[in-house]
């Protein structure tokens, strides 16, 4: 920076560089302060529904591909996203026609919102039907395809954390998970037992934590991701409570509910995607009359790992 150039503040400062760099190598160096970088204020994750997406994913005249929820524009993300780390997808697929997904991702997790089919990925191949969970390594490319009638998938990867740092997918035989499936008998089975068992109110909510022979160190299915099957009985409200990591959540089952964010109201719509932004105060809700469910998808494993998590209740 020129002698000449006044400035109030290192926080005015632009990136320095060096005054007489001897290589390329000095010449790429820049140089900032505590004033202009640190604890850098970016765009906030959104407090948002996506309803249009799962109402074209859904819609007859549809075709076969992917519909991504992006808003990576808000984000002022240079690459497609959800959440920093986290973009997810409807993927419909017409009857007897086929979806190829080639993530680069750790892993793609899917759910069955609608249809039957089956899914190739090397040399694995799993037949699904509606409500099963099921889980695709990033170190091969998946072939899906519908069985007579259209299918709807909901996708979750973690393709934005991959971009931030400008990596490639494993190679081969190197992804942290292998196909992994969950049926929805087994699913509906597993969250029984929770309810059977009961839990005490220092536990928050009664949800399923699905993880995998590869990732049960971890208790995640990615390294990166925790994926629960949230249930709320009728008439009930989860305590509010905040955390570091993100939630996408994907509506299953709910009439009549909704979620507090930070005091706002967000009403659930069926098949609707939601974000519930990092650190704000959330609680949900269960004004109707059946078992509500939603599948939540959250990029917690980081947090545990860096024991950053930030779990706690926050009641009135």
């Amino acid at each position: 920076m020129p002698d000449n150039i006044a400035v109030k503040s290192i926080a005015d400062l632009p990136a320095q560089v060096s005054v007489s760099p001897r290589s390329a190598a000095e010449s790429r160096a820049r140089y900032f302060n505590t004033g202009n970088a640190f604890n850098v204020q970016l765009p906030p994750v959104p407090n948002m529904v996506f309803m249009d997406e799962p109402r074209k994913a859904l819609s007859d005249a549809s075709p076969t591909g992917l519909i991504p929820c992006d808003v990576s524009h808000l984000m002022q993300c240079p690459f497609p996203a959800t959440s920093p780390l986290v973009l997810a997808y409807y993927g419909r697929i017409l009857g007897d026609e086929e979806l190829r997904t080639d993530f680069v991702a750790s892993g793609a997790v899917y759910y069955v919102i609608k249809g039957k089919g089956v899914t190739e990925s090397g040399d694995e191949r799993i037949e699904w039907d509606v409500g099963d969970v099921f889980v695709t390594p990033g170190d091969a490319c998946q072939i899906h395809k519908a069985i007579d009638e259209p299918a709807v998938l909901w996708i979750v990867t973690n393709e934005p954390q991959l971009a931030f740092e400008h990596l490639q997918v494993p190679r081969a035989g190197s992804a942290p998970t292998d196909v992994v499936h969950y049926p929805s008998d087994e699913i509906d089975r597993q969250i029984d037992l929770i309810y059977k068992v009961g839990r005490g109110d220092d536990i928050a909510g009664s949800a399923l934590i699905f993880s995998s022979s590869k990732q049960e160190g971890s208790r995640n299915v990615l390294p990166t991701l925790t994926v629960a099957m949230n249930s709320l009985p009728a008439g009930v409200a989860q305590r509010p409570h905040r955390h570091n990591s993100v939630a996408i959540s994907l509506i299953i089952q709910g009439e009549n509910c909704f979620s507090m964010i930070d005091g706002e109201r967000k009403d659930w719509a069926p098949w609707a995607t939601t974000i519930t932004p990092p650190v704000s105060v959330h609680s949900h809700h269960n004004h109707g009359e059946e078992q509500a469910k939603f599948l939540i998808v959250q990029d917690g494993g980081i947090y545990y790992h860096a024991r950053a998590m930030g779990f706690e209740f926050i009641d009135d």
